[in-house]
């Protein structure tokens, strides 16, 4: 009788943990209802109407219609200015993010430099095209104050702002923010032990990251920069807004095919979206992969 009497409460005390665990559900429900109304369905929908014609039939047209000259050259410009920006953007980026960490520099500038990079990753659209624009414009301030007080025109350097290089200059104004947000934390990752160890036994600084840092940092560096490829790569609003259709990128040709009135093509669209999911799809999927890599490092 007392053996039943200890052991009762362990049923009850089941029962509320289980309770509450299945009410702590209702706290992520609206993420899941958000991605299945605006991720999951809509990403279903087009991926059905790739496959479709205009009467909602099947067909493979729409994926044979990529293969033409305009919609191959438009993903060719799309590739170039989403690796141009994700390499540069990386490179700075880390160096960055290395001088506030481990550069010795005062302690003020890594929550400035990192207050600034949560703000500037997330400027984008129609706000960072017209800031551009009016810098670095033809009439911009800056192009104005080069012309005026150092003689120098940009302009005819053969810069210019709605082209290739000039959207790659733009899209740094995220990109390098976003590669200091990430990269960041595995800078912090490498441990003090890591670089006494090596200094004792004789190595380097330049020894020591070659064979040491740079090894551990590596999945980290290269998957952050296929994450910004992928960002860069499915940027729309900044790229029509800058150059409109002058430059032929895979965005605006989407744009176009669905919303516009000339080349209103809705499932050639489809089909354009398609490929550009299989392509950030591969890149985030190779960046989770690289992550968890490094992470066996970072703890």
């Amino acid at each position: 009788m007392a053996q039943d009497i200890q052991t009762s409460p362990k049923p009850a005390g089941i029962s509320l943990e289980t309770s509450q665990k299945s009410w702590a559900w209702i706290g992520v429900s609206p993420f899941f209802i958000f991605a299945l109304l605006f991720l999951i369905l809509p990403t279903l929908d087009l991926m059905i109407g790739a496959f479709q014609d205009a009467q909602g039939g099947f067909t493979l047209q729409n994926l044979a219609n990529l293969n033409t000259p305009s919609i191959k050259s438009a993903y060719w410009i799309s590739l170039k200015v989403s690796v141009a920006s994700a390499l540069t953007g990386a490179l700075f980026g880390f160096l960055l993010a290395y001088a506030v960490v481990l550069g010795g520099l005062p302690q003020w500038l890594r929550p400035t430099l990192m207050t600034f990079s949560g703000v500037a990753s997330n400027f984008a659209g129609l706000p960072l095209a017209f800031a551009f624009i009016a810098t670095l414009g033809r009439v911009g301030l800056v192009t104005v104050l080069l012309r005026e007080f150092a003689g120098f025109d940009l302009y005819r350097t053969g810069f210019n702002l709605l082209s290739f290089w000039g959207l790659t200059l733009t899209y740094l104004y995220f990109q390098i923010p976003l590669m200091i947000l990430i990269i960041t934390p595995a800078l912090d990752g490498l441990k003090r032990e890591w670089r006494e160890a090596s200094e004792i036994l004789g190595a380097s600084r330049l020894q020591y990251w070659r064979h040491v840092a740079l090894p551990i940092l590596w999945p980290s560096i290269l998957g952050t920069t296929l994450l910004l490829f992928a960002n860069a790569f499915g940027a729309v609003a900044t790229a029509y807004a800058l150059t409109g259709s002058s430059l032929n990128i895979v965005t605006i040709l989407l744009y176009a095919q669905i919303r516009g009135d000339v080349l209103h093509d809705q499932n050639l669209g489809y089909a354009l979206a398609l490929g550009m999911i299989l392509i950030t799809g591969v890149s985030n999927g190779a960046y989770i992969w690289l992550r968890s890599r490094s992470e066996r490092w970072l703890r």
